[in-house]
């Protein structure tokens, strides 16, 4: 038989199936009153069989819709803390409201994300209060866009010490280099701003910048980060290497910038927010939960008043 046939002589089928089937309701609806007409159709239409493509003609695949999740990962020497946070492990410890501020410039306000929620500060502090959930967590988010270390540390009194945190993560470099600023004013003025926050009692994590095109495009970019890098270890102040883990997306990864840079290709995305916060999360638990022994060998990073016992 022709497919056209085919095709033709089961649309008849199917047209007396129908047929049959609007007699029989009318029927039902005539002589009966009850809820029989819903199975009276149900056992008519179950009788009714598929119309079939012929032979050879193509079959319809339905298409993945799905977009894929990518994995958030880092090197392990990329988010580990050289030092344990002990004031921070002090609050844990303790059982006390632990308090975080986070400090720094459009990436920190968390320019590039879709809502103020999912900047990292919004989703460090979802992170922690899941690691700890038995403990009061709070991360103010004190980003400013623009700002550069000096801007940042003539806003310490106001919107970082008058919050009595126990650790402050502070967000510098970008906004020199982008601008193409000297480095050496930038370090004295970051050394500066270390002995300060450490002198209010709060452990210290700096957050060097973002692996991104516009900050690649500079020539003092490297120099930035390597200074970051070595006044941390001056200063006995631990480092989340955020220009390595991002590097690593992109190098080792090989993910596309446009996989966790936004479109201004300076500032991070959702994703990349998110899994900053993710990895440092699990960095600030780790260094603030190691045993004590091993701990005891920084107590000295301590004030006498703030030795964890």
């Amino acid at each position: 038989m022709k497919p056209n046939k085919q095709i033709r002589n089961a649309c008849q089928g199917r047209a007396a199936v129908a047929s049959t089937l609007f007699v029989a309701l009318q029927f039902a609806a005539a002589h009966t009153a009850n809820a029989q007409v819903p199975a009276l159709a149900e056992q008519l239409a179950s009788q009714a069989s598929p119309i079939s493509a012929p032979a050879g003609a193509p079959k319809t695949i339905p298409q993945a819709t799905t977009t894929p999740v990518l994995a958030c990962s880092a090197p392990a020497e990329f988010v580990r803390f050289d030092r344990p946070l002990l004031h921070t492990m002090r609050s844990l410890d303790s059982g006390q409201p632990l308090t975080i501020v986070a400090i720094g410039s459009s990436s920190t306000a968390g320019a590039g994300a879709s809502s103020p929620e999912a900047s990292y500060p919004s989703r460090l502090a979802v992170e922690l209060r899941a690691k700890f959930p038995r403990r009061q967590i709070t991360v103010l988010n004190r980003g400013v866009n623009g700002e550069e270390t000096d801007n940042m540390m003539a806003r310490f009194a106001s919107d970082v010490m008058a919050a009595h945190p126990q650790l402050v993560l502070w967000q510098i470099g970008t906004n020199s280099v982008l601008r193409d600023h000297p480095l050496s004013p930038h370090g004295a003025q970051l050394r500066e701003g270390i002995e300060k926050l450490k002198n209010s009692g709060a452990d210290v994590v700096l957050i060097d910048p973002q692996f991104a095109p516009a900050v690649l495009a500079k020539s003092e970019t490297p120099g930035m980060v390597e200074q970051i890098a070595l006044t941390a270890k001056e200063e006995n102040v631990d480092l989340f290497r955020r220009f390595a883990v991002m590097r690593d997306w992109h190098e080792a990864q090989h993910l596309s910038f446009d996989a966790f840079v936004s479109p201004d290709h300076l500032h991070m995305n959702d994703w990349s927010y998110a899994c900053v916060a993710k990895l440092l999360g699990a960095a600030i638990a780790e260094a603030a939960t190691r045993p004590i022994a091993a701990a005891a060998v920084h107590q000295n990073a301590l004030p006498a008043k703030s030795v964890v016992p």
